[in-house]
């Protein structure tokens, strides 16, 4: 089957925010990315604040242009197409659902008129059809058609995400990004929105990368689990083994902090802060963390393993055995003297 969306040794390098006229300082946001996205799957995407999720977001759907490497569509680079083709390649065949939907809808317009903007500018059907389209775009993200004429500001935060939802799927597109799409919504309408798309991504064959915060929601809505650590994919798991056989360590700590209700364990201890994006450590970023780093770790970023489980990869040299389980790791990591490499970095 052909791939719906591939990355290829992606890098991404902003000038960083000094205030300097003369700063050299760069933030690495995206390092070295290899990624496959197959038609219908659900990839979530997790990790710190800062390690790349929204970065990697905006890759897939053509907001960011890699400084290096590819992003191919349906086996086309989009960085190699005219402007005018990349935007209809881009418009037509993904759509996007940002975090906050008060600052993502424009305030000024009406619903009608937020979902009817795709469809005028790409000019898909008559006025008539756009109309219709727009009606069924209302009702097949549950909203009254009387919502038609209102403001976002008229509406409660889960009537905005179903229209930015709406948005997103008016062209019919290939692939949905949905980056944090329930964060800044109650904890009440957290469930229906999530629901909704699972729904949506089952009724429209839609492909689906879903970036969140919230690990235990990633691994119950998706297919594979991709593991970011400062601007780095670090591992990538099937969702059924990510809890309890994920190899890199970084994968088992994120996913420790939040243990079941049922056998409640304390979750494994990580030493110190994220490095800064502007001076990555060496090596392996998660050395500097990392109860099993040595000197190998400080000088040589590991390639890809693959795991038992088809599908499975990681990137460690001292991965987590499948067979060690989250109390053994616990143990290790409060046990495990500082290492060199943590103390030079």
């Amino acid at each position: 089957m052909t791939a719906l969306v591939e990355v290829s040794g992606a890098h991404v390098v902003h000038r960083a925010r000094s205030g300097g006229v003369f700063t050299r300082d760069r933030v690495y946001a995206l390092t070295g990315a290899d990624l496959v996205i197959a038609p219908g799957e659900t990839v979530g995407v997790v990790g710190e604040s800062g390690c790349g999720k929204s970065t990697l977001a905006k890759l897939l759907v053509g907001v960011d242009r890699p400084t290096s490497g590819t992003v191919a569509f349906r086996g086309r680079d989009l960085w190699s197409m005219a402007p005018g083709e990349r935007r209809a390649t881009v418009g037509g065949g993904t759509g996007m659902i940002f975090q906050d939907p008060s600052t993502a809808l424009n305030r000024r317009l009406t619903v009608r008129r937020i979902l009817r903007d795709p469809l005028d500018v790409h000019r898909r059907g008559t006025p008539a059809e756009r109309e219709d389209r727009v009606r069924e775009l209302m009702s097949l993200v549950g909203l009254p058609p009387a919502l038609a004429d209102g403001l976002p500001g008229q509406l409660s935060g889960g009537q905005r995400q179903r229209v930015a939802i709406a948005r997103a799927l008016a062209l019919d597109p290939e692939l949905v990004v949905a980056d944090e799409p329930t964060s800044a919504l109650d904890v009440s309408v957290r469930a229906q929105i999530l629901n909704l798309l699972l729904d949506l991504r089952e009724r429209l064959g839609l492909a689906l990368v879903f970036v969140s915060h919230d690990i235990q929601t990633v691994r119950r809505m998706s297919d594979r689990v991709i593991t970011m650590y400062l601007g780095r994919i670090v591992e990538e798991t099937p969702a059924a083994l990510v809890t309890g056989r994920a190899r890199h360590p970084y994968t088992r700590a994120l996913f420790s902090a939040t243990p079941g209700l049922l056998d409640p364990i304390d979750p494994i201890p990580l030493v110190g802060p994220v490095p800064s994006a502007t001076r990555p450590p060496s090596g392996c970023p998660f050395r500097t963390r990392c109860w099993k780093a040595d000197d190998v770790c400080a000088e040589i970023m590991p390639d890809f393993a693959a795991a038992s489980a088809p599908g499975h990869r990681f990137r460690c040299h001292h991965p987590v055995q499948e067979t060690e389980s989250t109390r053994d790791l616990v143990a290790q990591a409060a046990a495990a003297p500082t290492p060199d490499s943590v103390r030079d970095a």
